[in-house]
């Protein structure tokens, strides 16, 4: 959402290093007056900014290199309630080759600072400062030494060697081979073998207790000098986990300080939100789409019955669950993605109103790509004029349907600057933007619309995006936000098909694709509509009136449960896109007349299969005559009165005796009066 009060805004040209024409800047944002342009607004024009805070609101400032100082000022200065925001028009647009040509980056940058993300939740991890320090006795021991006051450590040695039994224990120590370790920050658990506690009265070298197998242990942070295969690997990286060579100085010493920070309680972001009832993972253990799981990097997603759990603490925010999910189970929410949506709308707005043309958006992370923009801006020639900037949590969030939907806003390419430090993370991106372009290309688009820049040379990324092509500018599209991931898509896609040069009703898709529908093999569907019961998206359907599968195509994402599910295998899946409204009503796909009892007239099951089993039975010996056989023609109450009334029913018994009441007792009391003679119960039952 925006602001409902215009903000008030200051900006600098960072003593004149920067061209910005105040009077366009105003007029592309949509402000009624000039905006001044200050050369040394965090220094000469700082009076300007402590007049700004004693009116109380949202001031944005267009510099975040002195938002420490601004803060810091708005605390002293500030009377009244206010809202810093800050926002980066120097590297990111000014400090270029291409000077006041980036006033339309400009304009699009300071529009979206106006647009307020709806928050995520947090997580609260709590650590206490119980550290284990894992490797050999003498790098293990020393280091627990320099973590004295600060945490609680203990000392797990993997080899002793010759160490010299220390004349002051600072830690307990201990000794064993860590088999097996899980959790995160404030909740480790380990396994340890050769388990074996450190002798006191050791003289010379170390000497440990007898050891056992087994030992579980439970820690907040471990600090493993061991040299071996890292307990969670780089890709299952966990906070509050620090693998360092006990050699390298500069690296314990970084490790020693960050633990030392780790004590506490601390807010994490929970990344992804999760709604199991649109999950198309499994239905009756039958296992469809696993994507989130192939695809998370860090051991964080797992699969729960016919769902999956997603572990918020070990999660580490990369967005490949939500870039694959199919049906939006698993959604980005940090931020969501109508707000991802909603600032391109803005921003593209903004830019267009100035005067721009041909942009494209550079999706980057606040890490990787943030040092890789500073590196151009500050030694090279800065990014081209058209090349937008947009600032994510992880730019492996994208999917192919954010990707559809930032073109149909008006972009012209897209550009992900990937972090590469982690190769294996990017396939899923790769597949995403396989998927769109695929689409595109069917569509008429031409040239690459969607690129990945994994790149750690800031020249090389500097030189990529200068030589970018010039596009055919895309059609820009405004259309709402809100709805579900498939029908935010859908909107994508009717919306870029309707502007496409080349436009086509129905797109083959490669296998794997979340679009489609299936196809039936009618001489061999019993009806038993199995795959009706077992689809989790609800696409396939069937009728209270007569045996029938039907299918909404634009609900099935292709998880290929039903296919699994059903028990004649005459299914098979079809992954296309159906651009038109047929896509969104109910097709028939395998139906017939019902076939009708024999005793009440009642339809039930399928005629074909129920002929079909007539059929076969026919030759075997439990449904040699006519009654046997005219049971399987019968419904289900129908039947099970016919085979109570069989004579030659090998489960019927012979007659009961007639139950013996209070009646019959009082009556027998009578006769005896009568003929002296008294009866006993076992009389009743002769």
């Amino acid at each position: 959402m925006s602001e409902n009060k215009q903000a008030t805004l200051f900006v600098c040209n960072c003593q004149r290093t920067m061209v910005i024409d105040g009077e366009k800047l105003a007029r592309a944002l949509g402000r009624p007056s000039p905006l001044p342009v200050h050369s040394e607004l965090c220094r000469a024009g700082l009076s300007n900014f402590e007049a700004a805070l004693a009116t109380g609101g949202t001031v944005h400032v267009a510099c975040t290199q002195e938002a420490p100082l601004f803060r810091e000022v708005a605390e002293e200065k500030a009377s009244q309630e206010t809202t810093l925001r800050f926002i980066n028009i120097r590297e990111n647009a000014g400090w270029s080759s291409a000077k006041g040509a980036a006033l339309p980056k400009m304009a699009a940058l300071l529009a979206e600072a106006a647009h307020i993300s709806k928050p995520a939740n947090a997580l609260t991890l709590t650590s206490k400062g119980i550290c284990l320090v894992y490797g050999p006795a003498e790098a293990a021991i020393a280091a627990a030494a320099k973590l004295k006051g600060r945490l609680d450590a203990t000392v797990l040695v993997t080899a002793a060697d010759d160490a010299i039994s220390p004349s002051q224990v600072h830690a307990p120590i201990t000794k064993g081979v860590v088999k097996k370790a899980t959790g995160h920050l404030g909740e480790f658990e380990i396994i340890v073998d050769g388990f074996a506690p450190m002798i006191p009265s050791s003289r010379t070298a170390i000497e440990f207790a007898m050891p056992r197998d087994g030992a579980k242990s439970r820690c907040d942070l471990i600090l493993d000098l061991s040299g071996r295969t890292p307990l969670f690997s780089p890709e299952q990286r966990r906070d509050g986990y620090f693998a360092v060579d006990p050699s390298d100085g500069a690296a314990l010493a970084e490790a020693l300080f960050a633990l030392t920070d780790m004590v506490g309680e601390f807010e994490k972001p929970v990344y992804i939100s999760y709604k199991a009832d649109i999950c198309a993972y499994a239905r009756s253990s039958k296992v469809g789409c696993h994507n989130c799981l192939d695809h998370c990097p860090v051991g964080a997603i797992t699969p729960d019955g016919d769902h999956v759990a997603i572990d918020t603490a070990i999660c580490g925010g990369c967005g490949n669950c939500a870039s694959v999910c199919p049906t939006g189970a698993a959604s980005y929410a940090f931020p969501h993605r109508e707000d991802i949506l909603a600032r391109t709308s803005v921003m593209l707005d903004a830019y267009a109103t100035a005067g721009g043309k041909h942009p494209v958006l550079l999706l980057h992370d606040e890490k990787h790509g943030r040092a890789l923009i500073d590196a151009m801006a500050r030694f090279g020639r800065g990014l081209p004029a058209n090349v937008i900037p947009f600032s994510l949590n992880s730019v492996l969030q994208i999917g192919h349907d954010a990707m559809a939907a930032l073109l149909a806003l008006g972009a012209d390419q897209i550009v992900l600057l990937a972090p590469p430090e982690h190769p294996a993370e990017l396939a899923a991106l790769e597949m995403q933007t396989e998927l769109a372009t695929h689409i595109l290309q069917a569509l008429g688009y031409a040239g690459t619309r969607v690129r990945i820049l994994a790149e750690r040379d800031p020249f090389v990324a500097e030189d990529t995006l200068h030589e970018l092509p010039e596009l055919t500018a895309m059609t820009a599209h405004r259309y709402g936000f809100t709805g579900t991931k498939r029908e935010l898509v859908r909107l994508a896609m009717t919306n870029l098909h309707a502007s496409a040069p080349a436009p086509q009703d129905i797109i083959a898709l490669p296998v794997g694709a979340p679009y489609g529908r299936i196809s039936i093999n009618t001489d061999g569907c019993t009806l038993c509509l199995a795959c009706v019961g077992a689809c989790p998206t609800g696409a396939l359907g069937d009728n209270a009136e007569r045996p029938e599968v039907s299918i909404v195509e634009a609900t099935c994402v292709q998880c290929g449960v039903c296919r699994t599910t059903c028990p004649e295998k005459v299914i098979t899946l079809e992954p296309r896109y159906n651009f038109t409204s047929a896509a969104l009503s109910r097709e028939v796909l395998n139906g017939e007349e019902p076939f009708h009892c024999i005793s009440c007239g009642k339809p039930f099951g399928a005629r074909s299969m129920i002929e079909r089993v007539t059929e076969r039975l026919k030759s075997h010996s439990m449904f040699a005559g006519e009654q046997q056989l005219a049971i399987i023609q019968m419904c289900d109450d129908c039947r099970v009165n016919a085979m109570a009334n069989l004579s030659d029913d090998p489960m019927k018994g012979g007659e009961r005796p007639r139950v013996v009441t209070t009646d019959d007792y009082l009556a027998d009391e009578t006769a005896a009066k009568t003929n002296g003679k008294s009866r006993t119960p076992d009389d009743f039952l002769t």
